[in-house]
C-alpha cells in the first residue's frame, strides 16, 4: 500500500463510480471507500476503516454524493465564428439544403465568419460554450479546427484552443481538422485543397506543436477515400495519430482506411458494415457516437450498436458540439440521446463519457477512471446511483468538479 502522508487529500463518505476497466461491471461501484489523491493524481483508494487517517491530511467529507471520473467530451467543434441559426429556420421551413448552400450556408458561411472574426472574438464565444460543458462535468473536451481551411485561420482556430486549456480548469485535447471541406477558393479542385493540407498546413502546424491528431471528413460530401489516405499517410510520416468523420451519410469505406493505420476513433459511422467493425475491432479504434447531430438532422439510420457490442469495440459518446448540426453544450443531454434513440445502456452510456472517451483521444492510461495513477479529474454529484446524472436532463445534479486534484464549484470558469 502506498505510504500515506499529511500532503494528501481525502475524499470521504462518497460512492465510487471508478468506471476501472478491470471491474466492469455496475460502474466499478465502490461503498465505505476513500479516494485519496496526492497533487493532480489519484493515488489510493482504500476502505474506510482499514487505515489510519495521516496527520495534516486534507478531508472533504462527501456524505450521500457520488463521485466519478470527470466527464471526457472526445468530439467538438467549440472554436468558430458566427452561427447558423438563420440557416436552420430555412430548413424547417421546407428550403433545400442545396438552396441554402447556393445562397452561401452549409460550413463554408461558417468558414467565412471565423475567417473574419478576431482571436479575442473566437475565444470569448468559445469560452462561454465551454463554460456549459464544465457545468456538465466535462474536464477534458478535444476542439478540432476546420472553419479556418488555411494556414493563418487554422493557426487562430488552434490558439483559441490553446489559450482556453491554459487560462481555464479544463484540459483541451486539439485536433486538425482542415480536411472537413473544399474552401471556396479551392472550388472544383479538392485535390489541391488537400495537396495544401499535407505540405503547409498539416506539417507546418505540427512543427508548431499546435494540435495532437488528425482528422477527416471522408464523405460524399467531403473528401475520397484517396484524398483521405493522403492526409493520413501525411500524418503517419510524422507519426501524428489519426481519426475520421466516418460512415455519416454513406459508406465509403472509411473506417477500415482507419483500422490499417491503427486510428484513435471513427466518429459517426451511421452506415458501418460488419466488415469495418471487425477491421476497427482489430485495431483497437473507438467507436463515436454523436446522437445529438443524429437527431438534431432527423437521421433514421443508426449505428450498428449490436454488431459493435458483438465485436467488442469500445464506443464512445460525445456532443459533436458545433454549428452546423448540433449546436448542444450539454455531454449529459447526448447521454440521454444516446440511450434514447440507440439503446444504449446506462453502463454503457457513462463508459462513453469516460474511459472509452478517454480512448478515442490516446489518454486512456491516464484519464477516464479512479484508479491510482491517473489524472485526479473527478465529477462529484448529488445522486445516489449514476443512472440519476443524464436521467432528468433538465435539472443539473452536479456538486463539484475537481480538476487535477483541486476541488471547484461547477460555477469556477464563470467566475474567473
Amino acid at each position: 500500500m502506498v505510504a500515506l502522508t499529511g500532503n494528501m487529500t481525502i475524499w470521504r463518505g462518497a460512492r465510487i463510480a471508478t468506471m476501472d476497466s478491470a471491474h466492469t461491471a455496475d460502474y466499478g461501484l465502490l461503498e465505505n471507500h476513500d479516494l485519496i489523491t496526492e497533487g493532480d493524481k489519484i493515488v489510493a483508494i482504500l476502505p474506510t476503516d482499514s487505515y489510519e487517517t495521516p496527520e495534516g491530511a486534507t478531508i472533504h467529507r462527501l456524505d450521500n454524493l457520488l463521485i466519478t471520473p470527470g466527464f471526457i467530451d472526445c468530439h467538438t467543434h467549440i472554436v468558430f465564428g458566427g452561427n447558423r441559426a438563420k440557416e436552420w429556420e430555412m430548413r424547417q421551413n421546407g428550403i433545400p439544403y442545396a438552396e441554402i448552400a447556393a445562397q452561401g450556408g452549409g460550413i463554408n458561411s461558417t468558414v467565412e465568419a471565423t475567417r473574419e472574426a478576431t482571436e479575442e472574438a473566437l475565444y470569448q464565444k468559445a469560452r462561454l460554450r465551454m463554460q456549459a460543458l464544465a457545468e456538465d462535468g466535462v474536464t477534458t473536451l478535444e476542439s478540432k479546427t476546420g472553419y479556418g481551411l488555411d494556414l493563418a485561420n487554422e493557426r487562430k482556430q488552434l490558439a483559441v484552443s490553446e489559450r482556453l486549456g491554459r487560462d481555464y480548469p479544463i484540459e483541451i485535447a486539439t485536433t486538425l481538422l482542415s480536411a472537413h471541406a473544399v474552401p471556396l477558393e479551392y472550388k472544383d479542385r479538392a485535390d489541391d485543397y488537400i495537396e495544401l493540407v499535407c505540405s503547409e498546413i498539416l506539417p507546418t502546424l505540427w512543427k508548431e506543436k499546435q494540435f495532437e491528431a488528425v482528422d477527416v471528413f471522408c464523405e460524399s460530401v467531403g473528401f475520397t477515400l484517396e484524398q483521405t489516405r493522403k492526409v493520413f499517410d501525411s500524418a503517419k510520416a510524422l507519426g501524428i495519430p489519426v481519426k475520421g468523420h466516418m460512415e455519416q451519410m454513406s459508406n465509403l469505406g472509411g473506417s477500415e482506411l482507419i483500422a490499417q493505420y491503427n486510428g484513435l476513433s471513427v466518429d459517426h459511422i451511421e452506415f458501418l458494415d460488419e466488415a469495418a467493425i471487425k477491421a476497427i475491432s482489430q485495431s483497437g479504434t473507438v467507436a463515436t457516437l454523436l446522437p445529438l447531430a443524429f437527431y438534431f438532422l432527423r437521421e433514421t439510420q443508426k449505428p450498428p450498436i449490436d454488431l459493435l457490442r458483438q465485436y467488442n469495440v469500445p464506443m464512445a459518446v460525445s456532443t459533436d458540439y458545433n454549428p452546423g448540426t448540433s449546436p448542444f453544450t450539454s455531454l449529459r443531454l447526448a447521454m440521454n440521446a444516446a440511450c434514447v434513440f440507440f439503446g444504449l445502456t446506462p453502463q454503457e452510456v457513462m463508459a462513453g463519457v469516460t474511459r472509452n472517451a478517454a480512448q478515442a483521444l490516446g489518454r486512456e492510461k491516464t484519464h477516464g477512471q479512479l484508479k491510482p495513477g491517473f489524472v485526479a479529474n473527478l465529477a462529484i454529484w448529488n445522486v445516489k446511483d449514476p443512472v440519476e446524472i443524464f436521467y432528468e436532463v433538465g435539472y443539473n445534479p452536479l456538486a463539484y468538479r475537481v480538476f487535477k486534484g483541486e476541488m471547484l464549484s461547477k460555477m469556477t470558469l464563470a467566475t474567473l
